[in-house]
């Protein structure tokens, strides 16, 4: 379609010369009857190509970014929980929403940006069979705009690069205060967070301001090369039609054919513009394309079955970076299978550290964890989390039904299994005062609910998923007193038949655990039972008694 709708540019400047020569200066009657129906069929077949040229660019637009977002959230996904840690929410939203949709304006630009390349290799062709002579006046006028077009370009991919960054930081601002938007009004900070958002604004426009500047002098530039070398061409093609050696069809002709030439190079020229946009875009999309995952599949890995099988910690060292201090040190530690072994200590001992390592959240520095015997690296990363059922202090759940939050693990919502694990986790009952029962959107977050019915609610999930092992992160150290023994009947349900591993705020919920583990600043101090670490743990006693 490009290469039709740019030789239909030529045959208009070439039926110039005829309509002159042959209609009103030699009276031809023929000629008359005939053109009009040949600029009427030239004109409508280059109506109708670049319908088609740019109903195909725009849905080229939109499969490109479809596909551009979706491999671009899934590599998102595959990232390791360290790259979420250093990189904000708003600016990875971002990236998959700014800066893909500045590679959808793209698109359509680089097919048109052929396709005007077409028209003016085809039109110069032209021109240089008219007139050789004229035509170098014509191209000539071209090196001159090189230079300041490089400089040019080069700083509006600079500029645009800064305006996606500072737009990435916008929406960090928008996603925290709307998330935060309890704290921001119980402090009544609206106007400051009005103001770090104008200020952030403020920046966005200031450098889209000098990026307009940078893209807007491309156009002045080619109106001022177009006018040299037009006024080079009337003045040289006036003198030879007075001179008698061309025609005035021929010289209106070209004329014509240059003008035509020079509509698709100022185009060529504003395209510039779009595409240095869009890859300083593509620049920073493509960085998170060439992120590199550490925690992944070794050849050969095997499906994990933790049924039944001891876990084991193993001369096990971790820090969050090559050169950080150690967080854990040399932690040698089995669990039997079913065993309830809960982990104590102050805060910063390493207790939801080491239960991150489990299902290789991070990657163990030295030492491994083994389950049954082999390192869990040996396992398939999909299969090994397939058997771990999380429960954290913060209770997450999706803007979904109740439904679909229990059943997350799953692809399908068996109603039987999601009620039978409601009411083993005691949600059941707030659950059927519900608008609309299991069928209730509870909102962002589970906004429509207490904490404790959260909780009750994430309980549920994991008594869903009926993983052989279990992570309990604090999972009742911001309830009160009676949703904490709502929530500690629930528990109970759950770590049945498990293997658990409960981080513990709260002595009061461990003192019956299997085997009670005491941290400190992230090496082993003591282990036992309750009775025991009473009476041999300084560190379990005070913690204890503090509570009590």
């Amino acid at each position: 379609m490009s290469v039709l709708a740019a030789s239909t540019d030529a045959a208009l400047a070439y039926i110039v010369k005829p309509v002159l020569d042959g209609i009103f200066i030699e009276k031809n009657k023929t000629m008359l009857k005939i053109l009009p129906f040949v600029i009427i069929i030239l004109y409508f077949t280059k109506g109708s190509l670049r319908f088609g040229l740019n109903y195909t660019l725009r849905y080229m637009g939109q499969k490109v970014v479809q596909r551009f977002r979706d491999d671009l959230f899934v590599k998102i996904l595959s990232l390791p929980i360290s790259y979420f840690n250093t990189n904000s929410t708003g600016t990875l939203m971002s990236r998959n929403t700014n800066d893909v949709s500045m590679l959808q304006t793209s698109v359509p630009t680089i097919v048109s940006v052929v396709r005007d390349v077409l028209s003016v290799v085809g039109l110069v062709g032209f021109v240089f069979y008219l007139n050789p002579k004229m035509a170098l006046i014509t191209v000539l006028v071209y090196p001159i705009f090189f230079h300041p077009f490089i400089i040019l370009s080069r700083r509006i991919r600079k500029y645009s690069k800064k305006i996606q960054v500072e737009l990435g930081m916008l929406t960090t601002v928008l996603q925290e205060t709307f998330s935060g938007i309890r704290v921001v009004k119980a402090f009544a900070q609206e106007k400051k967070e009005a103001e770090k958002f104008a200020k952030t604004n403020a920046e966005v426009v200031k450098i889209a301001l000098k990026a307009t500047i940078a893209s807007e002098a491309v156009s002045p530039m080619m109106e001022t090369v177009s006018s040299i070398g037009i006024a080079g061409i009337v003045a040289y093609g006036g003198f030879s039609v007075i001179s008698g050696s061309s025609t005035t069809g021929d010289f209106f002709s070209f004329l014509a054919a240059v003008i035509m030439l020079y509509e698709p190079a100022k185009r060529l020229g504003n395209a510039n513009s779009t595409i240095q946009q869009a890859m300083a875009a593509a620049e920073r999309v493509f960085e998170i394309f060439e992120e590199k995952n550490d925690i992944q599949d070794k050849p050969g890995a095997l499906i994990c079955d933790a049924r039944g099988k001891d876990v084991e910690f193993r001369s096990l060292t971790f820090r969050y970076s090559p050169d950080g201090k150690d967080v854990l040190k040399d932690i040698n530690l089995k669990i039997p299978s079913g065993y309830n072994a809960a982990f104590v200590g102050h805060s910063g001992a390493g207790k939801s550290t080491l239960a991150n390592l489990i299902p290789r959240f991070y990657e163990v520095t030295e030492g491994e964890i083994l389950i049954g015997g082999m390192n869990i690296k040996d396992y398939k990363v999909h299969s090994l989390r397939e058997n771990i059922a999380y429960v954290s202090q913060d209770p997450f759940l999706f803007n979904d039904t109740v439904a679909a939050n229990v059943a997350y693990s799953s692809e399908t919502q068996d109603f039987e299994s999601v009620m039978e694990a409601c009411k083993a986790a005691y949600a059941h009952d707030f659950i059927m005062q519900l608008p609309n029962g299991y069928d209730t959107v509870i909102g962002e977050r589970g906004v429509l609910l207490s904490g404790g019915q959260k909780q009750r609610l994430t309980i549920a999930r994991a008594l869903f998923k009926n993983s052989p092992l279990l992570i309990l992160d604090e999972a009742t150290s911001s309830l009160d007193t009676e949703s904490e023994r709502e929530v500690q009947k629930a528990l109970e349900n759950l770590l049945k038949g498990r293997t658990s591993f409960v981080i513990a705020h709260r002595l009061s919920t461990v003192i019956n655990s299997d085997m009670i583990v005491v941290l400190d600043n992230g090496a082993i101090s003591q282990l036992g039972k309750h009775d025991e670490l009473l009476e041999n743990s300084e560190i379990y006693r005070k913690l204890y008694l503090n509570q009590q």
